[in-house]
């Protein structure tokens, strides 16, 4: 067997002890962006910036983790996608083309993928690999929308992270304990209904 048809076997996510057929797959899809939508409404506004503190990285760590890269990824698509067409589920039931947070909902799709590559090689079972998955989540989403905050509103790079990095880290900080937590619990749950 040649070094190229070697691939490294993917372990399964949450979501595939879920009975796999279309529907279902549609489900988690549309349930996940659901759930970012609901969190997206968890919303406080700061006067300061036009970025509120919301769930919805919250939302983008547990789905982008639990559906596995392919399902996250269409369903973080499906919820920017319904958002920019009329769908209130953004913060503030908002709608349409925001244009000074777009680049968050860009984080939320490119993390979607890296966190779901992640779960599939086993990095949400335990604390230390879930926390440092779900924090390299979290990186991919500042870093596309503080850039994109700061290219749309014109500001320093120093600015661009005070209006949108910043007023965030304290409640990134708890969101990233709480899946951290969560999911490795999850697992300890799904393995002894298993019998694993």
């Amino acid at each position: 067997m040649s070094i190229s048809t070697v691939s490294l076997p993917s372990r399964r996510v949450l979501a595939d002890y879920v009975p796999t057929s279309l529907l279902a797959n549609v489900l988690l899809v549309v349930g996940g962006a659901g759930l970012v939508g609901l969190l997206a409404q968890i919303s406080i506004p700061l006067g300061f910036t036009p970025v509120p503190i919301t769930g919805q990285t919250l939302g983008v760590a547990i789905v982008g983790t639990a559906l596995g890269w392919r399902r996250a990824v269409s369903s973080m698509t499906l919820y920017v996608a319904a958002g920019l067409a009329g769908m209130p589920w953004f913060a503030h039931h908002a709608s349409g083309y925001p244009s000074a947070t777009f680049g968050y909902l860009l984080g939320f799709v490119v993390a979607s993928f890296v966190l779901g590559q992640l779960a599939e090689r086993g990095n949400d079972r335990s604390l230390a690999s879930a926390l440092g998955s779900i924090f390299v989540g979290e990186v991919i989403i500042f870093a596309f929308g503080v850039t994109w905050l700061g290219n749309v509103l014109h500001l320093p790079a120093q600015k661009a992270i005070e209006y949108g990095l910043t007023p965030f880290v304290i409640g990134e900080c708890i969101k990233l304990g709480l899946a951290g937590v969560g999911l490795p619990s999850a697992w300890r749950v799904v393995d002894r209904i298993s019998g694993q």
